[in-house]
């Protein structure tokens, strides 16, 4: 039966004094506090875990690993925090290359309004819902653009799909791919088009958005990629390069990094993106237990999707 939780609130050096007791190093106490008065403990105690000793039935103790220092912490925090800016950064770079890609087919295949006509998409997608949102989201807009449309022209919040694209957020521009149709005996096949640019079928790259749309929220919510088994990933693919030994899991970061640096590839960037990730991960994939937690081989750095 589940106990009731009663663990007090700690102050600052109550906090310090209880990581030292369980047997942390704290070389610079000052610097220590700031960082715990700025970062807050819970959200370091998923640095500091890895670090915990387990006993011989294989339980994780509250004590430390003899030797570990809250410097070593700090450093994979910092390490994940640039790693969080690094991933955001591709995942800007691809969602509006996604914008691209479905704006341009959208518009050219089925009008300035594609998105209204429910005909547009297949029968099985809730596209009234779906609209309803999106038109939430155009009326909530603070952009000029939005605001001029709306004095100059009649219908709104029905927009042209070109700037609709601009305002939704990478939710909701998975959802729109979700819903195109790709029926290829009739001679419709919209997700293929779009899902073409990116080299992938078009079945893999929905997958593909909506893991991302999960990184994105973990990242916007400043949260842990290293050490995180994540909890939507993508589907696993019969391509060898894809699968173990080279790629070890598909519920880890590199993995993600690996879908990033493809879609990146694609558009025709993401080399100078890949040789900053690469400096940024070399010091910290020296150590074997940090690179089995994101998911690399020995070898990454000569993974033929990376390279």
């Amino acid at each position: 039966m589940p106990e009731q939780y009663n663990k007090p609130a700690l102050t600052f050096n109550q906090q310090l004094a209880q990581l030292k007791e369980r047997g942390l190093q704290v070389k610079d106490e000052q610097e220590a506090l700031r960082q715990l008065s700025s970062i807050s403990y819970y959200r370091l105690s998923g640095y500091w875990y890895p670090f915990r000793q387990r006993n011989a039935a294989g339980k994780v103790s509250s004590n430390f690993i003899p030797g570990t220092t809250f410097d070593q912490v700090i450093q994979l925090y910092e390490f994940d925090r640039k790693l969080r800016s690094f991933v955001l950064d591709a995942l800007e770079r691809i969602e509006i290359a996604v914008r691209t890609r479905i704006t341009y087919h959208m518009g050219h295949a089925y009008g300035a309004f594609a998105h209204l006509d429910k005909n547009n998409f297949h029968p099985k997608f809730d596209h009234v819902t779906w609209l309803a949102k999106l038109e939430d989201e155009v009326r909530r807009s603070s952009d000029e653009f939005i605001r001029h449309y709306q004095l100059k022209y009649s219908g709104f919040p029905h927009i042209p799909v070109w700037m609709l694209t601009e305002v939704v957020s990478f939710g909701a521009l998975s959802f729109f791919f979700k819903g195109l149709l790709n029926d290829k005996k009739n001679g419709v096949e919209d997700k293929k088009a779009v899902a073409n640019y990116f080299n992938l079928h078009h079945k893999r790259f929905g997958d593909w958005l909506h893991t991302l749309t999960y990184i994105r929220n973990v990242c916007a919510h400043h949260s842990r990629l290293w050490n995180r088994e994540l909890a939507i990933r993508p589907d696993k693919s019969k391509d060898t390069l894809w699968l173990p030994p080279r790629t070890p899991r598909n519920d880890r970061i590199f993995y993600i990094l690996l879908m990033l640096r493809h879609l990146q590839r694609c558009s025709g960037n993401g080399d100078h993106w890949a040789s900053e990730v690469t400096d940024l991960l070399e010091p910290v994939a020296e150590n074997p237990a940090y690179r089995a937690a994101m998911g690399m081989a020995p070898d990454w750095k000569e993974h033929p999707l990376w390279k």
